[in-house]
């Protein structure tokens, strides 16, 4: 498992978009938290929130928001960049109590990709086709990855989003939907030639 993220934040009440404009050019980042009460302003520090955000599990983990010394635990719901600089302009976070349903992208671990059946022996070469999955769970069952092990698989293998061996109490928000939506996600090619 990996370290806990923590992000500390500054309750905030001056509104607007040139108050946002002030706390940028001071390099605040403004935010807001919703869910489960009212939504709180915030403002963050934008090297902080730059540093934590570029560790992968970032995205699909609970993390602690510290507000003026009150933890909170949240997820992150979105990150807005700025287009042409390395800027965070404004980021939305949600309140995830353990026993919150939430859904999320989390990512795909493709373990024993280079001793593959399919590639080291057969010769063929391994398509992965996805990198995230969309999941829902209760926020303390909320997976930082899940894995799939491409060890076995051969030549004309196609992993779908069925194979993957989800953890107890957590399911793809797409099979909910039927056996319409069993995705691919990787693929075992015979070499061209």
């Amino acid at each position: 498992m990996s370290k806990q993220i923590t992000i500390n934040a500054k309750a905030r009440n001056d509104l607007g978009k040139g108050a946002s404009r002030r706390l940028r050019l001071t390099g605040e980042v403004p935010a807001v938290v919703y869910g489960s009460g009212e939504a709180q302003s915030l403002s963050l520090i934008h090297k902080d929130l730059w540093k934590a955000q570029e560790a992968e599990h970032f995205y699909a983990s609970v993390l602690t928001l510290d507000i003026d010394g009150k933890t909170t635990p949240v997820i992150i719901k979105d990150l807005q960049r700025h287009p042409a600089k390395d800027v965070i302009m404004h980021a939305d976070f949600q309140r995830a109590a353990d026993d919150t349903i939430i859904e999320m992208n989390v990512p795909l671990h493709y373990t024993n990709t280079t001793t593959c059946v399919g590639v080291k022996t057969q010769g063929g070469s391994l398509e992965l086709d996805a990198k995230l999955v969309h999941i829902a769970c209760k926020a303390k069952d909320l997976p930082e990855f899940l894995e799939i092990d491409m060890l076995e698989r051969v030549v004309g293998d196609i992993i779908h989003l069925s194979d993957i061996n989800f953890p107890e109490g957590v399911e793809s928000t797409d099979l909910r939907l039927g056996a319409d939506h069993d995705l691919p996600l990787a693929k075992v090619t015979a070499a061209r030639g």
